[in-house]
């Protein structure tokens, strides 16, 4: 795969009947995945952003993340409403 950064996850604004969708560039997938990330350059310690996965894309954008020093943790979609 490239190196091209995903596309923000389509989650925000969406109707609550829409599945959440990986972010990676492209994909459709549903996502199952929450990559927490920030830079340490521009946000705070404690600020969290988040881009959505799904299993074939989980391994790629994580490793984009953390390449960057921007990876926080990875947990289950169903795990992103409790704290990190």
């Amino acid at each position: 795969m490239t190196d091209v950064p995903p596309t923000p996850a389509p989650t925000a604004g969406a109707p609550h009947d829409e599945e959440p969708q990986c972010s990676a560039k492209g994909c459709r997938a549903a996502a199952v995945w929450a990559l927490r990330w920030n830079n340490p350059k521009i946000h705070t310690p404690e600020r969290r952003k988040i881009w959505l996965a799904c299993d074939a894309h989980r391994e790629h954008l994580s490793a984009f993340l953390d390449r960057r020093g921007f990876l926080r943790d990875v947990v289950p979609l169903s795990e992103l409403d409790e704290p990190a």
